[in-house]
Formats: structure tokens, C-alpha cells, sequence
């Protein structure tokens, strides 16, 4: 079976290079990779290359839930593509595009069968908007 594709999207205002930098070092990802004030990104590792792993960590502030959320690299054009197929084989595409007044993040997503599309769409676009609103503030 096919799997159904979800995108979701933002303009950030800040260039390209900028806005790439704060969705590829650790050390931004930490502060802005997770869908709501109740969970964290305590910790990241990434080998942005095609072929390189990733991982970071995502849990819950009081220590109630966590899991590791990773991949490979199958396509990574600098300020330009990432591709990658997550540790369970669904497939992501996020796309950088300059656009006036700063960057357009694209970020199109392989569903998974246990949470609903809403649901999916839901908190990937929250951590979405929680990248935004951290690659503004830097």
C-alpha cells in the first residue's frame, strides 16, 4: 500500500542560510523540535550528508514519555533540499525557497497508521511553528 503524503509549511523571516543553519546544527534543533511547551529536545546528533544519520531526542518535561526520532540522509542540497528516510522507512522532503520577506519551509511527510492525518498534520506544523518562531529570534 502507498503511503499518503502530508505537507505542511512556513515562511520564515530570515534568509536562506539562516533559516538552513537553524534546521541543521544540534544546537538549534534542541531549542525548537517538538510540537508544544509540555515536551523538550534535550539532545541532537547530526551528520548532514547524504548517507549521514541523524537523531534527537523528544520527550516530555516530567519524564513521562520520550522517544528517539531519526534517520538517513538519502538527498541534501545545502540551503536548498534535505531528504531523508526516517528509522521506520517513511520518506521526508523539506525544501527551502527564498521568497520575499525571507524563506519558505516546505516539509512533506510519509503518514504513519497509528495517529489520525489531523493529528499528524497538527504537531508536525506545531513543530514547524515552533522552528519559525526560534530561527527569528536568533
Amino acid at each position: 500500500m502507498d503511503k499518503k503524503a502530508i505537507t505542511v509549511e512556513t515562511v520564515v523571516n530570515a534568509p536562506v542560510d539562516k533559516a538552513w543553519e537553524s534546521w541543521t546544527k544540534p544546537e538549534h534543533i534542541t531549542k525548537w523540535n517538538f510540537a508544544s511547551d509540555d515536551w523538550e529536545s534535550p539532545a541532537g546528533e547530526n551528520d548532514l550528508r547524504t548517507g549521514g544519520k541523524f537523531k534527537a531526542r523528544m520527550q516530555a518535561k516530567d519524564g513521562s514519555s520520550g522517544f528517539d526520532f531519526g534517520g538517513t540522509y538519502t538527498n541534501v542540497k545545502t540551503n536548498e533540499l534535505i531528504e531523508y528516510d526516517m528509522d521506520d522507512n517513511r520518506h521526508v522532503k523539506v525544501e527551502f525557497t527564498p521568497v520575499e520577506g525571507g524563506t519558505k519551509v516546505t516539509e512533506t511527510f510519509d503518514m504513519e497508521n497509528t495517529h489520525s492525518e489531523e493529528l499528524q498534520r497538527n504537531g508536525w506544523q506545531a513543530i514547524l511553528n515552533n522552528y519559525k518562531k526560534h530561527t527569528e529570534s536568533v
